[in-house]
């Protein structure tokens, strides 16, 4: 088993469960997913929290139309959103709805300290209010129609209302201390600077608060008050872990090692969130990473669009997972979508993708080492484990090969992480292939046949395919599972690291092929060949 590492504690952004989510939702969710599997691969106490932002306008003017009471409609949202996470196998170890009594009572427990602290006093307020984004805007977050560039096709709403501040105001110098000081609070540095502009530029007190509201959360102290869904969602990051009801849980996983949130929501968790935080006295996240948006290119323009709910340009992750795969999702989001930056998407572009990288490259190393293995030698590699490798990789080029995919994912550069992996691996591997002519070696009737060499060169693929396995176990698990499971390989795959690749452990003696047989009598594919048509 891995070394044990300590605890990694990682979220992302709840969601408006207003309707299913779309590929843009599960960018993140996908990104998030690798950074788990990898620290559990490796050992570390990992807990990963997801869930639903439940306590707003939006959820109610929805139930209303489907005629339901609020919570039927959000538990049920709930359960149509965890369907589409198991679907792209994310192995969140908790989902939190904030309608549930856990986040109630933790945010009532809170906001108490923060009015106790004195940061909290009530006001009279007049502001325009989006009721897409469900928080108010100043003059300068408009566009030049006035609207709100996030939701452009609806008028701002004039309020007018009693509520409570929170003395954000009062914040500013501690939190440019905090860039300073801890200059990966915020990932990428475009985002860190974005911010230090924003707070620089001074911050204004922020309504936390709205009254007769009959859905949320009462403020504490005034039960004409609803907590603003604002204040209440960020705090899921705590109440999911126990905050207000499970100290010893809440006391092993915080602080959170990463918040995946979205560019569009940085000013809230990287301002408002860690002065919250400085007033009530709790610890500060270790991180938070920003990544960037899903753009959609469309067929007829060759525009990109944002993919927004607002746009009615919205793809559903099932629509691609049922045709092609979870791991083909998987895949195509995080190589071809920089994680910290923005992507696009398109069908055409996905099947190129596929077909390049993943049926003709992944799944050609996986399918000709198997079936040569099965022609040749009827699936059994006797005595491979005295074969002196001629190594496709070398161990130090190997081991160098481990140490930038290890970097890359922990600083969420999954992009790069996956062209190591594919350029100085499989890349190789198939060349090897090519250079060696297996087939050739194996044929009696061939000036170059040595069946011994041909053992060793399968040897060779089958040490190549463990490898590659372990090494994209966290972005393409099923694939991954499917590949391990193809040779009786001496470490199961639940015990295999980053750390089992190199030094490379003995082989078995009798390496075999382990993978099942299709109906055909053959091994199926990983990937078939797809047409950009489809």
């Amino acid at each position: 088993m891995p070394e044990a590492k300590g605890k990694f504690y990682l979220t992302t952004a709840i969601d408006y469960p207003n309707s299913r989510p779309h590929i843009g939702t599960a960018f993140e969710k996908i990104g998030a997913d690798v950074q788990a599997r990898y620290r559990r691969q490796q050992g570390w106490d990992v807990h990963f929290l997801m869930g639903n932002d439940e306590n707003t306008v939006k959820i109610v003017e929805r139930a209303r139309e489907l005629e339901l009471p609020p919570q039927q409609y959000v538990d049920d949202m709930a359960r149509q959103f965890q369907e589409v996470w198991r679907a792209l196998e994310i192995t969140n170890d908790d989902f939190i709805q904030t309608s549930e009594p856990r986040h109630h009572a933790g945010c009532q427990q809170f906001i108490q300290r923060v009015y106790d602290a004195g940061d909290i006093y009530k006001k009279n307020y007049e502001a325009l209010y989006c009721e897409g984004c469900e928080e108010f805007k100043t003059a300068s977050q408009t566009n030049d129609a006035g609207r709100c560039p996030n939701h452009p096709n609806r008028d701002l709403k004039h309020v007018e209302e009693e509520n409570y501040f929170f003395r954000l105001s009062a914040y500013g110098e501690r939190l440019l201390a905090l860039y300073r000081e801890q200059p990966d609070f915020i990932q990428p540095d475009s985002r860190r600077n974005e911010i230090v502009s924003l707070v620089e530029s001074g911050l204004e007190d922020v309504s936390i608060s709205r009254r007769n509201f009959t859905w949320g959360i009462d403020v504490p102290w005034d039960h004409e008050h609803k907590i603003y869904v604002w204040f209440d969602a960020l705090l899921n990051y705590i109440t999911g872990i126990g905050y207000g009801s499970d100290a010893a849980m809440f006391n092993r996983y915080w602080p959170a090692d990463v918040h995946f949130i979205g560019k569009d929501i940085t000013r809230f968790h990287c301002a408002l969130w860690p002065a919250m935080l400085m007033s009530a006295g709790v610890e500060l996240p270790r991180r938070v990473f920003a990544h960037g948006f899903v753009y959609l290119k469309d067929k007829d323009t060759a525009e990109a669009q944002k993919i927004s709910k607002t746009l009615g340009n919205v793809i559903e992750p099932m629509e691609i997972v049922d045709k092609f795969s979870s791991d083909a999702f998987r895949y195509y989001f995080m190589r071809e979508c920089p994680f910290g930056g923005d992507g696009e998407f398109s069908f055409p572009r996905f099947a190129t993708s596929y077909n390049a990288d993943l049926a003709n490259n992944l799944g050609n190393l996986f399918s000709r080492t198997t079936s040569m293995v099965l022609r040749y030698f009827d699936g059994t590699l006797a005595g491979s484990s005295a074969i002196v490798p001629d190594e496709i990789v070398d161990d130090q080029a190997l081991a160098a090969i481990v140490a930038s995919v290890s970097r890359d994912v922990e600083a969420c550069r999954y992009s790069a992480a996956l062209e190591t992996v594919w350029r100085q691996l499989l890349d190789p591997a198939n060349q090897y292939i090519e250079q060696q002519k297996p087939w050739q070696l194996a044929n009696e009737k061939k000036p170059e046949y040595d069946i011994e060499a041909c053992r060793r060169v399968l040897t060779n693929l089958a040490e190549a395919v463990r490898v590659a396995a372990v090494l994209i176990w966290p972005f393409m698990p099923s694939s991954a599972a499917t590949m391990y499971a193809g040779f009786n390989y001496p470490v199961p795959l639940g015990e295999a690291s980053y750390a089992t690749i190199v030094p490379r452990p003995p082989m078995s003696d009798d390496l075999r092929v382990t993978a099942p047989l299709g109906e055909s009598g053959k091994i199926e594919p990983l990937f078939p060949k797809i047409d950009a048509k489809d």
